[in-house]
């Protein structure tokens, strides 16, 4: 077991200790610091409060439009129809002089182009593809290298690496393909847009290994595949923002893949199957290379990606400490790897990060690489440019230590490393038991306690019924992901259940058993294993995108007639004839009833909360139907309250931004500065609040324009930043209690309003909230449940006893008055809980229409 520390003492502590131990008094000319721990949390920074503008998002409607809708790069049929090189000549990009990373020295994004198209110049190793555009439309770069490659060789390698994931007991005895398949190897760079150095150092190896002639280069490039993801966020990069331009942390999308340089780096991961990957972070200062601290997640097969992840990391660690940096030469710390250095709070729980999300897709040496001098955010503004450089040039040393290191681990473990590969798809195929780690299993790594231990029991399949949008949503998401979907032919009966024909199987006997199970099993609590995570740790599919989803534990599926599906089945549908209703209760319904109301059809809502549509509006239905997969169905009812378009003014974090323009709303995005500046209220029906709003930071006319506004109009809030505008202006009469701020996961929840009606009955939090000393006029719309509210994920109690799960059951969650929606869950977290939005829609769509009375009616 570990004895050491937590967490890693701060960088300039260890500094200066190390200074004094060696009788020195002389510092570096700007002492190198950096975060210890690197956890960013969508709230988190410097005044990230009611009053901040952090979590303001303001992205352009453009960056939505792209980020729902840009297509990826199939990369496997380009395989299969040319060989190796593959050149093109690329376009160059304009100058863009204020690119943040020319002041670091270090490559611009305008740049990359050209200097890609001289390495291609240089011989027959260098080969680019466009894997896709980011969400401010800009070339994403997948560069490959390797020895020269036949078409015919092309095909045979491809047909190695689909037997090695669909036939994997056969792979694992064919000579052939040990001694002829190349070893895939990724190297993803800058998903963190102002963590540039990675992009560097990639660009100078691929330099070398393009004219190399020595042995070892011959040798590694015949018997691999190296990709290079030359920079996964070219919108940060020349922001030098950490998100992408749509807000989004990249690396924290992979369940949810919202964002389209998500969509590539999964396509990757996908189409090229890589057994070894580095992910290039920066800056915690000794190097943090994975693998990580407990808890680690307990769906993929941790016995090989330990055993792998830590080898490769002990030769990183050497490479980099052999660079011969120094604390008191240019305040370098030594590397360090947390497995073995440290206790908790830096987890490989969740697969939103991209080597835990590789891990399904067969890579069993994958990690996080944080090098160390920081140059970002308020280091990149108050140090002098030659500071800065030095510290990059230091970073992209270091960097290029840690590829340089995995290249002669893979040169070196060939072999073994595509064998686990072959492992990990034969476990999950044969549906065989996981292994736990122990010093026996995994052999060479020092320190394996049981605290290191997390395995799972999967469920024989997954069960979906057929016929809702959610639900078709969920299948096709499943497949994107490469997780194998079936359907029923026939009625069947499994654990005790009968299904009807039709239904959705994800039969947890297949390759990637452990994404299928990740993504849609509800998680488990693991409050009582650490005293802190890294991020989110809980995130269940199955509870939060709105589909019904069975866990089968028992039964066979022989003689069930299953059917391999490639999409799931559309479902829209319009009745032929009569008026029309549109239940509001999936983002799509909500899209399809916003772009009715945009065209000027006249809508009305039923007492049911259902949208009404005439007739006469048939044809528009039928390509809304379409366009949405949402049904239209015939009724007798003709509607009580008039609809109108919803144009909402929203101070809200990236993602609740994105979750409103996907459900079709007209979203102008605000803050306070924006407020201040003269917000011309008349083009706003409703006010949305989250954060970057906050009243007592107005000016005087401003606060007054905001309390007019609300006078006649509605407030919809979320957490304590939205609560404290509602209470501010008087608008509803209720305590906002934070819970503990490091809690997240999914809730089981109890709904007892119109705003909640037909929800589901789980949530997500995230610094959960609830209301207590509600007054006069304030409706509970939804409560905790009672007992114990946590399904999966990690909340506990603050040293006091207050904050915790016990002190929030059966509180309410979201509160309503006649001019405000106050929710203490997570709605729209980061795009993901698509079974929650339609809360937050219904939310707006009532306080829209408050000042018509539809509130009163409603209630």
């Amino acid at each position: 077991m570990r004895t050491t520390r937590a967490t890693p003492a701060r960088p300039l502590l260890i500094t200066a200790l190390a200074l004094t131990a060696t009788g020195s008094l002389l510092l570096p000319p700007h002492t190198a610091g950096a975060d210890p721990r690197p956890v960013t949390r969508e709230k988190a920074g410097p005044g990230s409060g009611p009053g901040s503008e952090a979590g303001a998002a303001k992205s352009p409607v453009g960056t939505a439009r792209r980020s729902l809708t840009a297509p990826v790069t199939d990369l496997a049929a380009a395989d299969a129809t040319r060989g190796y090189p593959r050149r093109q000549v690329l376009s160059p990009d304009p100058e863009d002089p204020a690119d943040k990373s020319v002041r670091l020295g270090l490559t611009p994004y305008h740049s990359i182009a050209p200097e890609l198209n001289a390495l291609q110049a240089l011989g027959d190793r260098v080969s680019v593809e466009v894997a896709g555009r980011s969400a401010g439309g800009r070339r994403l770069y997948l560069v490959t290298v390797t020895a020269p490659e036949t078409a015919r060789q092309t095909r045979t390698q491809e047909r190695m690496r689909e037997l090695i994931e669909n036939a994997p007991a056969t792979a694992a005895k064919d000579r052939s393909l040990r001694a002829g398949y190349k070893t895939p190897v990724f190297f993803n760079n800058n998903i963190h847009g102002n963590e540039w150095e990675g992009t560097d150092a990639s660009l100078a190896l691929i330099e070398r290994l393009a004219t190399a002639d020595d042995r070892h280069t011959r040798e590694l490039l015949a018997h691999s595949r190296l990709y290079f993801n030359i920079t996964a966020n070219p919108d940060g990069r020349i922001a030098g923002t950490r998100a992408n331009a749509g807000g989004f942390d990249l690396n924290r999308d992979f369940v949810t893949a919202s964002q389209p340089e998500t969509r590539a780096m999964r396509q990757i991961l996908i189409d090229k199957q890589p057994a070894v990957m580095l992910d290039l972070h920066g800056y915690v200062n000794g190097t943090l290379i994975e693998p990580t601290t407990p808890p680690h997640g307990e769906n993929y097969e941790y016995d090989l990606f330990l055993k792998n992840t830590y080898a490769n990391a002990l030769g990183m660690e050497a490479a980099v400490n052999g660079l011969g940096h120094t604390p008191a030469k240019d305040g370098v710390q030594p590397a360090q790897i947390p497995f073995r250095d440290q206790e908790e709070g830096w987890d490989d729980w969740p697969p939103i990060f991209t080597p835990q999300y590789a891990a399904f897709h067969g890579t069993v040496a994958a990690h996080t690489v944080e090098i160390p001098l920081q140059v970002n955010n308020a280091a990149y503004t108050s140090l002098p440019e030659s500071e800065l450089r030095r510290r990059a040039a230091i970073n992209v040393d270091v960097a290029g230590a840690a590829l340089r290191a995995t290249l002669d681990f893979v040169r070196a473990r060939r072999s073994s490393l595509i064998a686990d590969q072959i492992e990990v798809f034969r476990r999950g195929a044969a549906g065989a038991a996981q292994v736990p780690v122990s010093e026996e299993t995994v052999p060479g790594v020092p320190g394996i306690g049981p605290e290191d231990v997390y395995t799972t029991t999967f469920p024989r399949a997954h069960v979906l019924p057929a016929g809702t949008t959610a639900t078709a949503r969920l299948v096709d998401h499943l497949i994107a992901n490469d997780v194998r979907v079936t359907r029923a032919a026939h009625s069947f009966r499994l654990g005790g259940r009968t299904y009807p024909r039709g239904a959705y199987v994800v039969d947890l006997r297949q390759p990637k058993r452990g994404l299928a199970n990740a993504l849609l099993a509800d998680g488990r609590d693991i409050s009582d294993k650490v005293s802190v995570m890294y991020d989110i740790s809980g995130w269940s599919l199955g509870r939060l995108w709105g589909a019904e989803v069975n866990a089968v534990r028992g039964g066979s599926l022989t003689g069930v007639t299953l059917r391999p599906v490639t999409g799931a089945a559309a479902v829209g549908s319009v009745a032929p004839y009569g008026d029309l209703r549109l239940r509001l209760d999936d983002p799509s319904a909500f899209a399809a009833l916003n772009s009715l109301l945009r065209d000027g059809v006249r809508v009305r809502r039923a007492a049911d909360g259902s949208a009404i549509v005439p007739a006469s509006a048939r044809a528009r239905a039928v390509a809304l139907a379409r366009t949405h997969d949402v049904s239209f169905t015939a009724t007798a009812l003709t509607g009580t309250t008039p609809l109108h378009r919803v144009r909402v003014a929203a101070a809200v974090t990236s993602g609740e931004l994105l979750a409103l323009r996907e459900m079709g709303f007209e979203v102008t995005p605000v803050s306070t500065a924006v407020v201040n500046a003269g917000f011309d209220w008349s083009s706003v029906d409703v006010l949305f609040v989250s954060s970057g709003l906050n009243r007592a930071a107005l000016t005087g006319p401003a606060r007054t324009a905001l309390d007019t506004f609300l006078a006649g109009h509605g407030l919809v809030g979320r957490g304590t930043g939205g609560a404290a505008l509602g209470t501010g202006a008087g608008l509803l009469d209720v305590t906002a209690v934070q819970g503990n701020e490091d809690a997240n996961g999914v809730v089981r929840v109890v709904n007892s309003g119109p705003v909640t009606a037909g929800a589901p009955d789980h949530g997500f939090v995230y610094a959960p909230v609830w209301f207590t000393g509600l007054g006069a006029g304030v409706r509970v719309e939804q409560s905790y449940a009672t007992g114990a509210p946590l399904v999966s994920g990690h909340w506990r109690a603050l040293a006091d006893g207050s904050g915790g799960p016990a002190a929030a059951a059966g509180r309410p969650s979201v509160v309503s008055a006649p001019r405000a929606v106050l929710f203490g869950t997570e709605p729209l977290f980061r795009d993901h809980p698509k079974g929650e939005f339609p809360q937050v829609a219904q939310a707006l769509l009532t306080m829209a229409h408050a000042s018509s009375g539809l509130v009163e009616e409603s209630g």
